[in-house]
């Protein structure tokens, strides 16, 4: 935490959070959307498949990344984070260059819900467990969805609070902090790698269980071939 000496603009987000960021984002959104529909069960699988790779990247990028991105700089206590909402209700919050500890539960607690629902998901898709874990699926998804929903109230919230533009920082890498809590580089070969995981997932290139190839994923054109699809799954 800073709360001197906050007039440098300094690089916190590497590239490969970021990334993971946004592709995170729109991968629950792809699923989320998808969820319903015969026509695009493949789809929402490849988006289950590519959550749970972007999770496993994040996990491991908590423990060898950049100082911002490590778990270690956003591990609060129950202590930490009610002090820092208090500080919300005075009109003067508290500034953390990195995750503060309200956001930093909010990240922990979309990690586990997004590799609940990935692996809930994949094991409905290959007929394991039965309706009780569909069931399970169903509302962990939800679950996550309202989290998100707190993340987004809470990422505007703070944005006006703190008079910075949280969502642009996390399109750019950069806040307004100290100079002595810059990261030195973004890191763009990492996120390379962690591109191309993601485009090899989707061409095929990198195995995926139950999806043979990307043509898999292409939409199923009629309700007698949604009909047959389902029929065939179960």
């Amino acid at each position: 935490m800073n709360n001197s000496g906050r007039t440098s603009r300094i690089l916190v987000w590497d590239l490969p959070v970021r990334i993971f960021h946004w592709l995170l984002a729109a991968s629950f959104a792809g699923a989320f959307l998808t969820a319903e529909s015969e026509r695009w069960r493949d789809v929402h699988v490849m988006l289950g498949y590519t959550t749970l790779a972007l999770v496993a990247f994040r996990v491991v990028w908590g423990f060898v990344g950049t100082r911002h991105a490590r778990f270690s700089g956003f591990t609060y206590g129950p202590s930490r984070v009610l002090a820092y909402l208090r500080s919300l209700a005075t009109g003067a919050p508290a500034h953390y260059t990195g995750h503060n500890p309200a956001g930093s539960w909010a990240i922990y607690a979309l990690l586990a819900l997004a590799v609940a629902a990935g692996a809930t998901g994949l094991a409905v898709y290959n007929d394991i467990g039965g309706r009780w874990l569909e069931h399970l699926h169903e509302f962990v998804a939800n679950t996550m969805l309202a989290i998100v929903a707190v993340h987004v109230v809470g990422v505007i919230g703070g944005s006006l609070l703190h008079r910075e533009n949280l969502v642009r920082s996390m399109i750019t890498g950069y806040k307004i902090g100290s100079a002595t809590d810059a990261i030195g580089a973004p890191r763009r070969i990492v996120a390379a790698l962690l591109v191309a995981v993601v485009v090899g997932l989707w061409t095929g290139v990198v195995p995926t269980p139950g999806l043979e190839s990307a043509s898999t994923m292409t939409p199923i054109k009629s309700g007698r071939e949604a009909h047959a699809y389902t029929q065939q799954r179960r």
